[in-house]
């Protein structure tokens, strides 16, 4: 049993601005710092193994701050934890998206695309580190598909986002990867919807 405390890197100007970033590599602006020492600051107290983060820019530099702010040592860049692929939607906003595409993303990868890249990558982390906890840190539509995914598209609820900063915990337990807490709120298996109930997703 490994837990993976998955964490959303810190604002980037795009980010502010509303664009869609995908594998464009935006680095941090001083906001997403500060935001990746306030993670830091929060999780301090908590016992970490590892730290590993995707090798875009803005979640390597935000793992390398908590990183320092932890007194942990140096951070395992993973590929596979790259953002989700919005295609010829990156760098436009909301208003360039219904204008070109109808208010669809156009050419992407899908949710599910995505957890089926991202969780071997997670299992083979924790198959390196078995009974230990690792940070990771990555993307939001990463971290909302695995949430998804785990729990049946129950959440992340209507309106709510996966912030910049904001940290989840995931479980590995018997080849699955469980939702623990979705930004410090528990998640239980009670939660779960009927299984005929599941709303599809992307």
């Amino acid at each position: 049993m490994t837990d993976l405390v998955l964490v959303r890197h810190g604002e980037t100007d795009w980010n502010r601005a509303g664009r869609v970033q995908g594998r464009t590599d935006i680095p941090l602006n001083e906001t997403g710092r500060e935001q990746a020492r306030a993670t830091a600051d929060r999780l301090t107290g908590t016992a970490f193994d590892a730290v590993a983060a995707s090798p875009l820019s803005r979640a390597a530099e935000t793992a390398r701050i908590i990183a320092e702010g932890l007194g942990l040592g140096d951070v395992e860049l993973v590929d596979d934890l790259v953002e989700r692929n919005y295609g010829e939607a990156e760098g436009m906003t909301d208003v360039e998206l219904d204008a070109r595409f109808g208010g669809d993303l156009g050419a992407q990868e899908s949710r599910q695309a995505t957890v089926e890249r991202v969780k071997p990558a997670l299992f083979a982390l924790a198959e390196r580190h078995p009974g230990q906890r690792v940070l990771v840190v990555s993307h939001g539509g990463v971290i909302g598909s695995l949430v998804r995914d785990a729990t049946r598209w129950a959440w992340p609820q209507r309106g709510e986002r996966i912030e910049n900063g904001s940290d989840h915990v995931f479980r590995v337990v018997d080849g699955r990867l469980e939702l623990i807490e979705f930004a410090g709120r528990p998640w239980s298996a009670d939660l779960l919807p009927p299984e005929d109930a599941v709303v599809a997703g992307d």
